[in-house]
């Protein structure tokens, strides 16, 4: 198996692997897990063969736990700092009782609260792409990013990354700092970037574009073949793409992939991962199992004809999947 490829993302001189790791999944979160059950052990193994195997982006946040994914990341990497870039993010409010109040905050007495908590769980003295989880609607983009440019010029941080937002968002904040990358949901199953101009903006203005989900939450395997697949406290039941009706449709359009894949000899989740990367997109497959990890990364070199593209896109088009990608919270 080769090591992957580095590519530049963004503008501003970041050069990571054309896959990272997302980590998320790796720790629990309050009353119970992402993706099921966790395993400290096989996680930090994992987090080991990904650099051996060339994915030097890991993927965190402050919210994940909240903090013990960044922990966790932190134990995995001692001694190994000089070879990962690690990619964090903030802005939903921890309390300082380590609640998750989902709540969006991102004013800059919050954005300096969070660097330093996020580097003392990293054990680092550095995050190599600082992202802004979800902009906090009552506090001007430009004040955090300021705020945010500050712990660059402090070394704190080395670049900028927005998470889920808006094209005007994206210009708005760009003007303050140079923004390298925006990370967003982006697969054969969630393409809302492409309707919302997302990316075609971040093209325009020279800043790489991360798609984290890139397997659709795990459905895109086809290895969920019923709702009674997901473990009890696995989040995706709340979901309503993965509920009900909606369920059975996404499976459908799920075993179109999978004939597919079978007919070119690959696996449904390395044909839907070759997809994102043939959009000169950096992805970042999340998984805590070795196995799963090497066969992401041997997705990579899997290359994609330009009638076998126009096959996937006609066979999964924008708009096809039935159900929202959240759960409505009243």
């Amino acid at each position: 198996m080769d090591r992957l490829k580095k590519v530049v993302l963004g503008s501003q001189g970041l050069t990571v692997s054309i896959e990272g790791l997302g980590c998320m999944g790796m720790t629990d979160f309050p009353g119970g897990t992402v993706y099921g059950t966790s395993d400290e052990r096989e996680s930090i193994a994992t987090i080991h063969r990904a650099l051996e195997l060339g994915v030097t982006m890991l993927d965190t946040a402050d919210l994940y736990g909240p903090f013990t994914n960044e922990q966790l990341i932190g134990k995995a990497i001692a001694g190994k700092r000089d070879q990962v870039t690690i990619a964090s993010k903030f802005g939903f409010e921890i309390d300082d009782t380590d609640t998750i109040t989902f709540a969006y905050n991102g004013q800059p007495a919050y954005v300096r609260k969070s660097i330093e908590r996020s580097l003392k769980n990293l054990k680092t003295d550095y995050i190599d792409l600082y992202y802004l989880h979800r902009v906090d609607p009552n506090t001007p983009i430009e004040d955090t990013i300021g705020a945010m440019a500050d712990l660059v010029k402090e070394g704190k941080v080395r670049y900028l990354g927005l998470s889920e937002v808006s094209s005007d968002i994206i210009r708005r904040a760009h003007a303050v700092h140079p923004i390298t990358a925006i990370e967003s949901e982006y697969s054969l199953f969630d393409r809302g970037v492409e309707l919302t101009g997302v990316l075609e903006t971040t093209r325009e203005l020279g800043i790489g574009f991360v798609g984290y989900s890139p397997l659709g939450r795990g459905f895109l395997s086809g290895a969920i073949k019923s709702p009674d697949d997901f473990e009890p406290n696995d989040s995706r039941r709340m979901f309503p793409r993965y509920q009900g009706d909606n369920f059975y449709k996404n499976l459908e359009l799920v075993q179109k992939l999978k004939t597919m894949a079978e007919i070119k000899g690959v696996t449904a989740s390395q044909l839907a991962l070759a997809w994102v990367l043939a959009q000169d997109v950096v992805a970042i497959p999340g998984t805590k199992r070795r196995s799963y990890l090497e066969a992401n990364v041997a997705a990579a070199d899997i290359p994609l004809s330009p009638s076998e593209l126009a096959a996937l896109d006609s066979m999964l088009p924008v708009g096809s999947v039935a159900g929202d990608a959240y759960p409505v919270f009243s």
